[in-house]
């Protein structure tokens, strides 16, 4: 698999950054794969194999047909911000950043390369190169806010799903998709660990609702200060919803909430 790309620096090689160049590998890429993170990260990747070598990311960029930002949201932003001047004219820069707005106005001073924002819907609970996963992209939406056949091409080839947004509708969704559940999740932790008497008949459902609430705030930080506004309509939606439900539970017309509930529920588990 080359489509045009000989040469890929993965800026950022942790979960999501050595995940994709295990994929593109596993999916036949041959060129070479460049790391640019810190030194006891890229030691690690050098030892599994995730990475050929390593440059400081000026070196890099200057060496990279397609430049994958794969860091937290606010250092994405500071990369777009410095490495225009050190890319070659025609250079692919995507990333995989959880908010998408934010990220493209910062993207707005490429000029020398090209940019096109990306998120890949996927993850795991484990951080960290070490947890680096050929298939993890299998299956799962991967987000682009413009067309780019080259890059579309290699996101076929992972077995991912493409998804084309405009970074304004990503956050919009993605609000309600992601970022809401986290929120709902954290909320729920909250009030259990106010009731503690309540964790000793907990049950699974308990265990799976609050299995976001183990996220790490040095995570969610960014995504919630880059995506506010819209976090914020996806409470007001569901505090509204809540209330309605609160007011059904004498009423026959909870029947109705558990029945859209289960609806969309459905939906998700057949993909």
């Amino acid at each position: 698999m080359s489509h045009g790309f000989k040469t890929v620096a993965i800026v950022g090689v942790g979960l999501i950054g050595g995940s994709f160049a295990l994929a593109i590998r596993k999916a036949g890429f041959k060129g070479r794969i460049i790391g640019v993170s810190s030194p006891a990260t890229i030691r690690k990747a050098l030892e599994l194999g995730v990475i050929d070598d390593s440059l400081p990311l000026a070196d890099a960029a200057s060496q990279a047909d397609l430049i994958y930002l794969a860091q937290p949201i606010q250092q994405i932003i500071a990369t777009l911000g410095s490495i225009d001047a050190h890319v070659r004219p025609g250079t692919l820069i995507t990333d995989a950043g959880s908010t998408k707005a934010a990220i493209s106005k910062a993207a707005s001073v490429i000029k020398r390369g090209r940019f096109v924002g990306g998120h890949p819907m996927a993850g795991k609970e484990s951080r960290g190169v070490e947890g680096a996963d050929a298939d993890l992209f299998r299956d799962c939406p991967y987000v682009l806010t413009a067309r780019e056949p080259l890059f579309e091409a290699m996101i076929e080839r992972i077995g991912a799903r493409l998804v084309l947004l405009s970074a304004e509708e990503h956050d919009r969704l993605i609000a309600l998709a992601s970022h809401l559940p986290q929120m709902l999740s954290t909320a729920l932790g909250s009030v259990l660990t106010d009731n503690p008497a309540a964790l000793q008949v907990a049950g699974p459902g308990a265990v799976d609702m609050t299995r976001l609430a183990l996220s790490s705030y040095d995570i969610w930080r960014d995504i919630i200060a880059t995506n506010r506004e819209s976090i914020d309509a996806a409470l007001v939606a569901c505090i509204e919803r809540l209330q309605q439900v609160r007011a059904q539970l004498a009423e026959p017309a909870m029947e109705q909430a558990f029945a859209r509930g289960a609806e969309a529920a459905r939906a998700l588990r057949k993909g």
